[in-house]
């Protein structure tokens, strides 16, 4: 097997492109684009966005000629626009998902219903799919996993992301031998519960980011859905419900991975966990008692162990993604999937009083904040996945701040593709 740089370059030489479909263009859309641009052997010619001014933009910030831009809803008029070189702009994620030129689909958006909805055509029109939208993963990905695998292409999690760049550590230290204990990922914002749009605005402006986005990330609801993925790929458990998430430096992490008994934090090894201070990055604890690997690591300056902390100091986000999508035409492979049954879930929090008749707002929102739990107590209190919350779901009854919101308080919308998956996978499973 050829290695991917090397993949890349031969398809290029031989003057072959991967197609890949965008659907999807804020920061992280925007920047695939441009990247795609920079690589050997792969193109993006066509783009679904609902403001289409956005996705021109971001064609032309690619280096792409506004004349060269043809936009269109029609599946036929886009590939016959591919097919003379032209870049395609539809309003329309499903033309993306049916066009025959591409060969696999990166949805970008981080919506649930939209992430669902692209990920089951895509599968069902024979694309492979890839998901920088792990808020649908930890939703629906199981299942959407299995469905992909029946129709013989691949779904997977992004390369770049957290949960991507947790599971590469992971392969490495597990192909070489280790005994992996824990993995987890650095938080880059002190954690507030009570985060806010409104809170986070002014951040967000200056960080030129959405507001929902940066409430997401110091609410902690993105930690808790990104390592919920790493749960269900390695079938970790959570270090504990909401986890521990403790103050640290890297220097700390082996002797605080480890178990209570030996001084550590852990009640158990094979979790999941984040650390406050060690950001960006994400690391992984290995273990070895073998005297002579002891003896090596030691040469290497990597501590007297038995424990170990492997640490990348960054995740690319949306530079990486691309390779994703590289391995799945070229390999048939995902970065990082569902291995089974969900082990983990991020359930839905009350952010504060809640009454009877209100409508929720979901992931970065006013409403509710996401915490990890295990999937066994999830379905014994019938929690209610964060993924499944948008602003059509509606309170049945008075919710106190930080109690869990289960299915019995709301009325959800029947329609919903990320519901109805939802269901299928809670059957299946």
């Amino acid at each position: 097997m050829l290695n991917m740089n090397t993949g890349l370059r031969k398809l290029d030489e031989s003057d072959k492109k991967i197609n890949v479909g965008l659907v999807g263009v804020g920061q992280m859309g925007r920047g695939i684009v441009t990247q795609v641009s920079k690589m050997k052997g792969m193109n993006i010619p066509i783009i679904a966005n609902r403001t289409v001014d956005r996705a021109k933009e971001a064609f032309q910030l690619a280096g792409v000629n506004c004349e060269d831009i043809y936009v269109t809803n029609i599946v036929s008029e886009a590939e016959n626009a591919i097919q003379k070189g032209k870049y395609v702009v539809t309003e329309d994620f499903e033309v993306v998902t049916k066009v025959l030129p591409v060969d696999v689909v990166i949805e970008a958006t981080g919506i649930p219903e939209i992430g669902a909805h692209t990920a089951l055509k895509s599968i069902y029109n024979g694309k492979h799919i890839v998901m920088l939208n792990v808020e649908t993963d930890v939703t629906v990905g199981p299942i959407l996993k299995r469905m992909a695998d029946s129709a013989g292409v691949v779904y997977t999690v992004s390369a770049g992301d957290e949960p991507g760049a947790i599971k590469e550590l992971y392969d490495f230290a597990d192909a070489v031998g280790f005994k992996v204990v824990a993995v987890g990922k650095g938080k880059n914002n002190p954690l507030n519960r009570d985060a806010t749009p409104d809170t986070m605005r002014q951040k967000a402006q200056e960080k030129r980011i959405n507001p929902r986005m940066l409430t997401s990330f110091v609410d902690a609801t993105n930690t808790m859905i990104e390592l919920t993925a790493v749960s269900n790929a390695l079938g970790f458990l959570p270090s504990k419900r909401g986890l521990i998430g403790p103050q640290a430096t890297l220097k700390d992490l082996p002797k605080l991975f480890s178990l209570k008994e030996q001084g550590g934090i852990l009640d158990k090894y094979e979790v999941v966990d984040y650390v406050l201070g060690i950001a960006p990055g994400v690391f992984a604890i290995v273990n070895s008692d073998h005297p002579i690997i002891k003896e090596t690591m030691a040469y290497v300056s990597m501590g007297e162990g038995p424990n170990y902390v492997l640490f990348r100091p960054y995740h690319l986000v949306c530079i990486e993604t691309p390779l994703s999508a590289a391995r799945a035409v070229l390999y048939g492979e995902s970065t990082i999937a569902p291995a089974g049954a969900p082990v983990s879930e991020t359930v839905a929090v009350a952010k504060r009083d809640l009454k009877a008749g209100e409508h929720l707002d979901g992931i970065g929102g006013y409403t509710v904040y996401g915490v990890i739990d295990t999937a066994m107590n999830a379905r014994k209190e019938r929690a209610l996945p964060i993924g499944l919350v948008n602003d059509k779901t509606i309170l049945k009854t008075d919710v106190k701040k930080g109690d869990t919101i289960n299915y019995d308080m709301v009325k959800l919308n029947n329609d919903s593709i990320v519901l109805q998956l939802r269901r299928m996978q809670d059957k299946f499973f």
